[in-house]
This record gives C-alpha cells, structure tokens and sequence, in this order.
C-alpha cells in the first residue's frame, strides 16, 4: 500500500486506464454507456470513431459480452495483434497486395482459433459434425500458396545386376542326380529432383473464401456472427484499403455475419485509387455506416449534467467493482458518494470533468496523479489542475513536440485565442478543417470539437465547427490575468468582447471568435520556420 494514501485516494491510483487491463466480463461491469450501446446492438455494419482513450475498445469488448449473452457469437480481434512487422511495414520492398494478403491469412487464422474455442464451450456446436467440417474447409481456403519464378527437374538413374546359383545332389541306392540352377535379377532405380527458384506468394481466392464463410454460417443454426475488429487504424494505410476491399467481397455479402470496426478517423484510409483506375476499399455510407463516434459524445461545454453524470457513474462502476487488484471501496452506495467521500466539493469534481474533455482515459489519469498528490485529504480544486498539467506535459505536449510545426501551430493558437482573446475556444471554417496540422492538434486531444456544422447569421452560407484547447494547455494561466473568460469570445472588434459558451443557436458578430489557419501558414512562409 502506498505510503500516506487514503483508501479512496489509494483506489483512484489503482484503476486501470486501459480497457485491455480488465477480463473482458469486468469490462461488461465496469461499462458506462454514453449513449452508444443502443447504436452499436444494431446489426447493421458500423465504423466506431474515436480518438485514443475515448472508450473504443471497451465499447466493443462490452458489445462482445452483450452478443453473447444474446445467444450470437463475438469474434473480437485486435489488429495489432495481427500480421508480424516484416509483413506489415517492410516498405517497398514487397507489394501492397503482398502484405495485405499476409495480414488476411492471419486475421482469418484467428477469426478460425476463436470460433474453434467458442465451439469448444459450447456443448451444443460441438456435436455439430458439420460445423467441424466447415471450419476445416475455412482453413482449406487460406492455406493456398504459390510459386512464381523457373521450376527446374533433373533426373538421376542408377542401375545393378545381381545372380544367384544353387547346385543339388540327390543320392540313391542305384545311382545319383546332380541339378544346377542359376538366377539373375536387373534393379534399376531412378531418382527425380525438382528444384524451384522464385518467391513464394500467398494466393487467396476471395470466391472460395466467401463459400467456405458461407456454408459456415448455414452450419451455424441461424446464430449470428459478430466480427469484431479493434484497432483498425494500427494497420498501415496502405494496406488498409486492400483489408476493406476483402470485407467487402466476402464478409459484408453474407446475411449472418456483422461486422463492426473501430478507428482514429484521422489515420483511417478506408479507400483508394490503384494506379490501374481501380476503386477498392470500403465505401463509406454504401458498405458500412460511420454514424458513431465517441470524440463528440462527453465534452463538458456540450452537455455539462450529462458530462457529469457520465464521469460519476464511470468512477463509481471501477471503485464499486474492484481498482486493480484491490478490493472494491467500501461506503460507495450510489454515485453520488464519488464526490462526497474522494473530492472536496462537486466543484472539484466538475473540476475534474472539465480537465477530462470527454475523455475517458484522459479522467482516470488525471484523478489518478490528483489523488497521489492529495495523499490523505480528499482531492481539491487545486489538486485537478496541478494533475492536469502534469498530464498533458506527460501524454499530449509530448506527443506533438516531434511535430515542430503542428507544436508551433499549437502556440499559436494560445497566443491569439487565450492570451489576446481570453477565450478557451474559437470557430475553424469548415472549409479549413482538412488542415492537417490542425487535424494532428486534434487526434493528440490537445483540441477537442465540442459542435459541429455551427452557422452563424453574419456568415450566410458558411458553417463552423467549435474547437476548445485543452485543459492542459491553458490551466497554467487560470490565476493570471490571461484567465479565459469564456469558451468564445464574441462581439466587434472595437468594443470588449461578449464571452458565450458553446451556442446553442445562431449568434451575430462571431468573425471576432473565427481563427483563421490560414493566417498562420502565410505567416509560417513568410519568416520560415523557428
């Protein structure tokens, strides 16, 4: 036990931060739905976006146990875990087609080795002959290789006589008899080498694939099969449309299977154009449905009682349940009790939600370093704010620091948002939001988008999204006179500012509040880089 700790404070440490660190029935316990479990039951294809820490795997992992307990069969697989590193990112050197053959061989090995244990739990498709059967036929499908390249036989021979003789002497009484007798036998053997140079290469015929699938399912009894995949953004981007095109073709086709995909939007490249004019990948809307995603869903400024009680209710579910391996914290009846026993006052605790921004990963950790840094007392206002400092200099600022220029653009913003408009937030056009550093601010979490689509009536035609800079980045300057005042700062030019939170509908004079990316480009270009 550490030194000088609470038991609460002790417990808040203990949480795992990452959902891979809970048995997958604790994370059914554990599970707060923020109102994305009733989409994600449907059994309609879906992509769940999400930046890192925003709960993708544990929303799927929870699904996991949901289809399960439905009868159906969850097939979760971690594409990290999948492929190996001279497969994936030998670069050039072998084909995008290559590689991505590779990576479907093992993501269907396993897809094979997890419907196999599932078989084996379950006494009922054990005794399924045909199920067994088709499984090994799925096998059968993947197993092709070939050989491209000169195949050269030559031919050896050897050849032996050998004989053997046998004289016989029969004695009478009158006379005697004398017989010889002599065999000869030929071997001959011959001794055929083929010897092949050329490359061996996987070749998956998508038809035979989508048969065996097929008549696996029909053996299935009419029980469906969910395709669970994590990570999909770990798979390089270039073999990422090759993985969408087979689902495309062979698993998206077949009415038992569902499949459900989580990724960084960011870092997805679901479909492209080869060099030939092909189109391949999955298309987003026709093939599969990305109506989920978890950036937008806790954000504090978007939905405060809703926020909070999503991150009271969050805390509550890991401390009743068990923060690693301890025991569950004694004394938490109902969620509320979060607050009374572990902070100072509800006004911490919203201090903690605000510091989060939405994200799950983000709140157990900063809760985490406040509650070592509380030690025995319960966690105050100032505890929060010191810990989400800690945390953004150790997780997020890190992060971006290799990027000089999206770390500049960062800066930047601070100056011209915080310190000259002593605001938290401002408006990007949304012709400007493919802006790739902004888009890397973005998938580090040091922004986060709290309103989409935003039109305002001084701005006819034109549509905003509303950005906030993250709690890290700006806590520092909360006791200084660069305080921000508001999450935007609204109003003309000439007059002080008005200080709106996010708005719920159209406002006048919102150019002040507009950040112009632009702007820093040409600024960028006219003094070069740092």
């Amino acid at each position: 036990m550490a030194t000088g700790l609470s038991i609460m404070n002790r417990a808040f440490n203990l949480v795992p931060k990452r959902a891979e660190s809970r048995q997958t029935e604790q994370l059914r316990d554990t599970f707060v739905d923020s109102g994305v479990a009733i989409v994600m039951e449907a059994v309609d294809h879906q992509i769940l976006y999400g930046r890192r820490g925003t709960g993708k795997t544990h929303a799927l992992r929870y699904l996991e146990t949901v289809v399960r307990s439905q009868g159906d069969i969850p097939v979760y697989l971690d594409l990290r875990t999948i492929g190996s590193p001279e497969g994936l990112f030998v670069g050039e050197s072998i084909k995008p087609t290559e590689r991505a053959a590779r990576l479907l061989v093992d993501l269907l090995g396993q897809f094979h080795e997890s419907l196999m244990e599932v078989v084996l739990d379950d006494d009922e498709l054990i005794e399924n002959e045909s199920l067994i059967s088709k499984l090994d036929q799925l096998v059968d499908s993947i197993s092709t290789v070939t050989i491209s390249g000169e195949v050269e036989v030559s031919t050896e021979g050897e050849s032996k006589q050998s004989g053997k003789s046998t004289l016989g002497v029969k004695l009478g009484l009158k006379s005697a008899e004398a017989n010889f007798s002599a065999e000869a036998t030929d071997e001959a053997r011959r001794l055929s080498r083929e010897t092949r140079r050329g490359t061996e290469q996987i070749s998956l015929n998508f038809s035979e694939i989508a048969r065996a699938l097929r008549e696996l399912s029909s053996a299935l009894s009419g029980r469906r099969i969910w395709l669970l995949l994590d990570e999909w953004s770990s798979v390089p981007a270039d073999i990422q449309p090759h993985l969408g095109e087979f689902l495309v073709r062979v698993i998206l086709p077949l009415g038992q299977f569902t499949v459900k995909v989580a990724a960084i939007e960011q870092q997805t490249n679901f479909r492209t154009t080869l060099p030939t004019g092909v189109v391949i990948g999955l298309e987003l809307g026709a093939d599969i449905a990305a109506n989920v995603s978890l950036d937008e869903f806790m954000v504090f400024e978007e939905n405060r009682e809703r926020s909070r009680e999503f991150f009271k209710s969050l805390f509550f579910n890991h401390l009743t349940f068990g923060a690693g391996h301890s025991d569950p914290v004694t004394g938490l009846t109902v969620s509320q009790d979060v607050i009374r026993q572990g902070f100072t006052d509800s006004r911490a605790f919203d201090e903690l939600v605000r510091a989060a921004e939405g994200v799950p990963r983000d709140a157990l950790n900063i809760a985490g370093k406040a509650a070592i840094r509380a030690a025995a007392e319960r966690i105050s206002v100032h505890d929060i704010r010191s810990a989400g400092r800690s945390w953004f200099q150790a997780d997020k600022e890190a992060a971006i620091k290799s990027r000089e220029e999206a770390s500049a653009l960062l800066n930047w913003i601070i100056d011209k948002v915080i310190r000259e408009r002593k605001a938290r937030g401002f408006l990007v056009n949304q012709k400007s939001t493919n802006n790739q550093l902004l888009l890397a601010l973005f998938d580090a979490r040091v922004l986060h988008v709290v309103k989409r689509g935003y039109s305002a009536q001084d701005e006819p035609g034109e549509r905003y999204d509303v950005y906030v800079i993250d709690y890290g980045a700006y806590v520092d300057l909360m006791q200084t006179r660069y305080a921000p005042q508001g999450v935007l700062a609204i109003g003309p030019e000439n007059q002080d500012p008005e200080y709106v939170e996010v708005p719920t509908q159209d406002l006048r004079a919102i150019r002040r509040a507009v950040l112009d990316i632009e702007q820093f480009i040409a600024n960028r270009a006219l003094i070069g880089p740092p």
